[in-house]
């Protein structure tokens, strides 16, 4: 009886692990950059609120893992947003937002849907309306020593990010603080200056470029 039990026992544990969904941890790089500054203080953001920050570009480069079982360790994808307030404003509803993917071109058919399903995951009510998808070749570059907050990142010719790290020089007010936090969850981040961001591809009705401003995140997921 006990040997029945027992035999019981290890078959459905067997059957359990067996039947378990394909892990879809996921390691890798982040980078964000807004179309207000994030890093700053209270006077500079309202004179901003919705009147600016309704773009952002969102860039996930993984290092390592696998999403329900494809591999996707060393592929990218970005997000481009335009939303209708200001991203981040606790008094008005940004959404619904519309967004364009970008899938690295290097994926295969598989992986390419994965990055669409694992962006959208991380994104929720942002990226919960893809208005289009493109593919192109995806370089992201993030600085993890000395020289941390530097990050590059390009899309192909639709969307492009160049950050450095925060300096004195940057303290305008003196009350600066991380105003709007990251747009998605992550394990750390930390606000950068944005050298350049732009975005000139189709299905948003606009294209943009903002330069010098205090409205990128670096982190890690």
């Amino acid at each position: 009886m006990k040997r029945t039990i027992l035999l019981l026992a290890i078959i459905l544990v067997a059957a359990s692990l067996w039947a378990a969904p394909p892990s879809t941890t996921l390691k890798g790089d982040y980078l964000e950059a807004r179309s207000s500054d994030v890093f700053t203080g209270p006077c500079f953001a309202m004179s901003e609120v919705g009147l600016t920050g309704h773009e952002a570009i969102l860039a996930w480069r993984i290092s390592e893992g696998s999403w329900k079982g494809v591999p996707l360790a060393g592929l990218s994808v970005v997000a481009v947003v335009r939303a209708k307030a200001t991203l981040g404003d606790p008094y008005h509803d940004p959404y619904p937002a519309r967004s364009v993917l970008i899938v690295d071109s290097r994926a295969t058919d598989a992986q390419k849907a994965a990055l669409q399903a694992f962006a959208a995951s991380q994104g929720g009510d942002l990226l919960a309306h893809v208005v289009r998808v493109e593919t192109a070749p995806i370089q992201m570059t993030v600085e993890h020593g000395d020289q941390h907050g530097a990050a590059k990142m390009t899309a192909g010719q639709f969307a492009q990010i160049e950050t450095r790290s925060l300096c004195a020089g940057d303290h305008l007010c003196g009350n600066e603080t991380v105003f709007y936090p990251p747009l998605v969850s992550l394990n750390h981040s930390m606000p950068a200056f944005t050298l350049d961001s732009s975005f000139s591809g189709q299905g948003l009705g606009e294209v943009w470029k903002n330069v010098d401003k205090r409205s990128a995140f670096v982190g890690s997921f």
